[in-house]
């Protein structure tokens, strides 16, 4: 990271308090942490939106649009992961697969398919969003409530994946070490994984 962070064992206050939190989620201090070290603040407002994104949606729908803003994005960080999340929270292994080896989303089914290419565009220009792209969302079954979650997912990464490759966070070996290795190399879409 470029920036000198507060290391575990000197935070104190709220900022020892957000770092435990997130080791008991991971099980380690993701490096991601550490961006957040001068405002931990800024961690909690960030933790509060994303959940509340998340869990207003269909958990499934709110990985892959995620993991496609990430990949467009080349956040290495957020698409591994959210891959992750993909696989293990929604059980999910093989969509997972099929996005990491084939990042076109040519073989997702139809509805993850849009799903897939909105977020990418919208994460790489939303300007270019026009009318055409969402009545493509509502034809293949989503109604304007689940679009508009579709563009707070997207947004919302926007600012993460901003935060995290502003200041030269890597993707930690602990979870890239959770893939085989043609899948964590289909990972790497921007900063490399972090060195042991």
């Amino acid at each position: 990271m470029f920036l000198a962070a507060v290391a575990e064992t000197d935070a104190t206050g709220p900022l020892a308090d957000y770092y435990a939190h997130t080791r008991a989620q991971w099980g380690f201090l993701p490096n991601f942490a550490l961006a957040f070290s001068h405002r931990p603040d800024v961690a909690r407002a960030w933790n509060t939106l994303n959940v509340t994104v998340r869990e207003g949606m269909d958990r499934r729908r709110f990985e892959i649009v995620t993991i496609a803003a990430a990949r467009a994005l080349h956040s290495t960080y957020c698409t591994a992961a959210h891959s992750t999340f993909l696989r293990d929270a929604c059980s999910d292994e093989q969509t997972m697969r099929s996005i990491a080896l084939d990042p076109s989303g040519s073989a997702l089914s139809e509805q993850d398919r849009a799903i897939y290419d909105f977020g990418a565009k919208l994460a790489t220009n939303a300007v270019l969003i026009e009318s055409v792209d969402i009545d493509r969302l509502r034809e293949v079954g989503l109604s304007d409530a689940d679009i508009a979650d579709l563009v707070f997912a997207v947004a919302a990464r926007s600012f993460f994946t901003r935060v995290l490759d502003g200041v030269g966070v890597q993707l930690d070996p602990e979870l890239a070490m959770t893939f085989p290795p043609e899948i964590r190399a289909a990972m790497v879409v921007g900063r490399p994984v972090a060195e042991e």
